[in-house]
């Protein structure tokens, strides 16, 4: 469908289907644009999961679609969603929208939503949104922060665990009126936690997986300084997301790709990330201007793109 063929009266709620292919991540991306597009338009939201082959998956979607009201938008993310999303958008007459760079032609797609960072030329086709890093569903709390503060362990190498747990210390013993918490990821290096909670920090550890999936969005939406390891693309944003001064913990041996190294540098360069060498030297950590708040606005680009107003 072509992009601005819709028009919804703003009286109507819009009705909003994601295709999810059970990944975590991929579901919060697609929940925070659609959210994002909530706060802008009244809007009802369904998930439609997929599981199997590809030929399961592609009849999952339409069963699930029969059931539901029309869509007004399909969204996804992950390449397992991008058959399904289409034949949906095709079924139901509605346009598409696609998270990330898809495996198949951007053209097939009314929007794609793509990080800066995976574009592969500096002029993006016109119904590509370069975005800053992965969407996701953190709203900023308005008003005055909590003193909490927040480490992000992703994958780093085991060879950057001693750097990193002395980091951790020196940070927060420099901030002793801040509440200290830390949570891991499926990829951080095993005993990691176990050798934080021996160590006798003041510091409070909550493994991942014995976490609710609101407990990181409720942390770090109020919580004054975010630290995160730099492999933690998904943690990182969603710090930046917040509203909280955000650094960057040393991970020397954890060899990034240049794409994403890149990313990084940009990020620094923007203002919006500072690091532990310079905390080390000057123990300031500047806050952001604002809040990165991609959701909100690659919201209201789309829902302008596609008439949806």
């Amino acid at each position: 469908m072509p992009a601005g063929a819709r028009h919804k009266p703003q009286t109507v709620m819009l009705t909003l289907w994601i295709v999810s292919d059970g990944k975590p991540g991929h579901r919060n991306q697609s929940l925070g644009l659609a959210e994002a597009i909530g706060r802008l338009e009244p809007a009802h939201i369904e998930v439609i999961e997929l599981a199997g082959g590809l030929l399961g998956r592609l009849g999952a979607a339409l069963a699930a679609g029969a059931r539901l009201p029309r869509p007004d938008v399909v969204i996804g993310a992950g390449h397992g969603t991008h058959l399904p999303l289409l034949a949906l958008g095709w079924k139901f007459g509605a346009p598409t929208v696609v998270m990330m760079r898809p495996s198949l032609p951007v053209s097939w797609f009314d929007v794609c939503l793509v990080p800066r960072h995976d574009l592969k030329t500096r002029r993006a086709a016109k119904n590509v949104i370069p975005t800053v890093g992965a969407l996701n569903r953190i709203v900023p709390t308005v008003g005055p922060r909590r003193p909490e503060g927040v480490f992000l362990i992703g994958g780093p190498q085991p060879a950057d665990l001693p750097v990193l747990l002395d980091a951790v210390a020196n940070i927060a013993a420099a901030n002793p009126g801040l509440t200290w918490k830390l949570t891991d990821s499926r990829r951080t290096p095993a005993g990691f936690l176990t050798t934080l909670r021996l160590s006798g920090l003041p510091i409070e550890v909550h493994a991942h997986g014995a976490t609710a999936g609101d407990w990181l969005p409720g942390e770090l939406a109020g919580a004054s300084e975010v630290w995160v390891t730099p492999d933690s693309v998904s943690m990182m944003h969603e710090a930046l997301s917040c509203g909280a001064r955000v650094g960057l913990l040393p991970c020397a041996h954890t060899v990034l790709a240049p794409r994403l190294a890149g990313a990084l540098d940009q990020l620094r360069a923007d203002g919006l990330l500072g690091d532990f060498a310079r905390w080390q030297k000057f123990r300031i950590l500047a806050a952001p201007d604002h809040p990165l708040a991609e959701a909100d606005r690659c919201a209201r680009l789309v829902v302008a793109r596609l008439g949806l107003v």
